[in-house]
């Protein structure tokens, strides 16, 4: 394997792209970079899946998580238990 003269400054970009998949929280900035989603469409999709910000201002990572999976909404999710219980 060759070595690659990365500078300094994407050496750093790397590392924090990769500190982005181990934390369980993410401020609204990383989580634009974790979802791939701009500024208008992370909070669209956000309130589409029941996705809010904690009291801290940073968004659940395992939340974020239901985006990618298309699954069902948070929202769609609790009615489904509800009907279960029923």
């Amino acid at each position: 394997m060759s070595e690659r003269n990365l500078s300094k400054e994407t050496e750093t970009i790397i590392m924090k792209a990769i500190a982005l998949c181990f934390k369980p929280y993410l401020k609204p900035e990383e989580a634009m970079i974790y979802t791939n989603l701009g500024r208008t469409r992370l909070p669209t999709k956000c309130e589409e899946y029941g996705i809010f910000k904690n009291d801290g201002d940073y968004y659940k990572k395992e939340d974020l998580d239901l985006i990618f999976n298309g699954g069902p909404t948070k929202c769609e999710l609790r009615l489904d238990s509800d009907k279960k219980a029923c």
